[in-house]
């Protein structure tokens, strides 16, 4: 009888310890299945497209503003815009009835100083020194306001400094015109054309002289032309904020013209591997600050950490700062995680 009972007693005793290790191995199965299913990536290093994209207008490199050193009325102006003109030619003129009558007044002021004469007077005795001395000053004064006027006479019209192209005509003959007022606007030959391109400060500061570029015009539907960056501003524009850098263009026997729109692709020098993470393991982005969300591989659990970001290419995107080499990046289910939050991968 005995006997008996401690065998139903061991036989309970074992199915009640079968009963609570399966109890735990259902348990501890659920835990894992609660835990969020999330795909991860390690960060990687890559060599990002740097190319940098801007839209600018060609135009000559050598830019000159002809005016008249005098107002007046112009009496004509021997070219027209698109011409190609010469150095030394002559362009535009005043009418000279105003600047003539000023010049023969300045010369009839000298010749009235009588200087040579109140000298042969003095020699005489019959001129005293301080009389000599006064037609010394005045003959002086008359003779500085004459060749001020000669020299306003002799810019009474407009000779090309340059070879080059009239790019603008902005007066008519017959028109009255102020001193110093923009009449022609010359193109210069000489050290060819430019494209002039604004570019962001962070943009700006990545480019050096001489990176090569490739520009692109409408005008020439499914042709490239090379170019090198000649000149970037060392300030910004005050109105745009953006920084002027200029691309020397080589035209490879095109007819180009003032002002057509170019699309301009530069290279800068020196691209290097970056660390790279997918696009889509960002949480947020302001500006340069993003949060992604990183896997403790020994915990199974996701940390939220704050990391800087660079340029995006390719549904990759720069890491400047933040992140070690080597860790993983959740992708797929990021948007549901909570710091701290234990986590399941899964293969992609």
């Amino acid at each position: 009888m005995t006997q008996h009972i401690m065998i139903i007693w061991m036989a309970t005793a074992v199915a009640t310890f079968s009963g609570l290790v399966g109890c735990s191995s259902k348990g501890a199965a659920s835990a894992i299945a609660a835990a969020r299913a999330v795909q991860v990536t390690r960060v990687q290093m890559a060599v990002l497209d740097n190319t940098l994209r801007a839209v600018g207008l060609l135009t000559p490199k050598d830019e000159a503003r002809l005016s008249f050193k005098v107002g007046g009325v112009v009496e004509f102006i021997r070219v027209e815009e698109g011409q190609t003109v010469k150095a030394g030619q002559l362009l535009a003129v005043l009418k000279q009835t105003e600047i003539s009558a000023s010049l023969e007044q300045a010369r009839q002021a000298t010749a009235k100083a009588h200087l040579e004469r109140g000298k042969a007077l003095l020699a005489d005795g019959v001129t005293t020194e301080e009389q000599v001395q006064d037609l010394t000053t005045s003959f002086d004064m008359a003779s500085a306001a004459q060749s001020g006027t000669e020299f306003n006479a002799a810019h009474a019209r407009i000779v090309a400094s340059v070879d080059g192209v009239v790019l603008r005509k902005l007066a008519e003959a017959n028109e009255v015109v102020q001193p110093g007022q923009t009449v022609l606007v010359l193109g210069g030959a000489n050290r060819g054309w430019v494209v002039r391109i604004g570019l962001a400060d962070r943009d700006a500061v990545r480019m050096r002289l001489g990176d090569t570029a490739r520009i692109e015009f409408d005008a020439w539907p499914g042709r490239t032309f090379a170019g090198r960056v000649s000149n970037i501003s060392s300030a910004a524009d005050s109105g745009t904020g953006t920084f002027t850098v200029e691309v020397q263009i080589d035209a490879g026997g095109a007819r180009f013209v003032q002002g057509l729109v170019a699309k301009v692709a530069l290279t800068p020098q020196g691209a290097g591997q970056v660390q790279v993470i997918p696009v889509q393991a960002l949480l947020e982005a302001n500006d340069k600050e993003a949060g992604v969300f990183v896997l403790d591989e020994a915990a199974q659990e996701v940390h939220r950490v704050s990391i800087q970001i660079g340029r995006m290419s390719a549904g990759r995107i720069e890491v400047l700062n933040g992140l070690s080499a080597g860790a993983q990046v959740v992708t797929d289910g990021a948007a549901f995680l909570e710091n701290g939050e234990k986590v399941r991968v899964v293969a992609q």
